[in-house]
């Protein structure tokens, strides 16, 4: 059954917290291959391990990916993601990392264009096993308004 929720159904600091996902090996060469990024830091065993973090490191952009996917588990035919925003890589992820993503939002607002929509703002924060978070950004969703503000 899918669920519709508006823009005014949602509530400044509720959060949701998704399950782990470990980065495999075959996350990198896809997203490698996907994107063209071949950089010896994500693809290069060998040369990483003259480097400051030793192993191979995944995209930024594959835990971007990631992340966003592991909080997408309801679909809302009257919510579109509008973008992201202060995406931020603040720590590696490597290989066997396991991550959790927390998604809580921090701001609502009116769209200025469309007086029937509403931007809804979600913090999200992705962590590794150690609790330690890896990335973080906002995602904004534009939702259709129950009643036109």
């Amino acid at each position: 059954m899918i669920k519709t929720s508006c823009f005014e159904d949602y509530e400044i600091a509720s959060s949701r917290q998704s399950f782990g996902r470990s980065i495999i090996e075959a996350d990198i060469v896809l997203h490698a291959g996907q994107t063209g990024d071949f950089f010896p830091r994500h693809m290069d065993a060998e040369w990483v391990k003259t480097q400051e973090f030793k192993q191979r490191i995944a995209h930024g952009t594959l835990i971007l990916c990631v992340a966003i996917g592991m909080t997408a588990n309801e679909i809302n035919p009257v919510a579109f993601a509008y973008g992201y925003d202060r995406v931020r890589f603040i720590r590696p992820a490597h290989i066997g990392d396991t991550i959790t993503v927390t998604a809580t939002i921090s701001d609502k607002r009116d769209d200025p264009k469309r007086p029937d929509h509403g931007f809804v703002i979600e913090q999200v924060e992705a962590r590794n096993q150690h609790g330690k978070i890896a990335l973080a950004c906002q995602h904004l969703y534009l939702l259709q308004r129950r009643e036109v503000a």
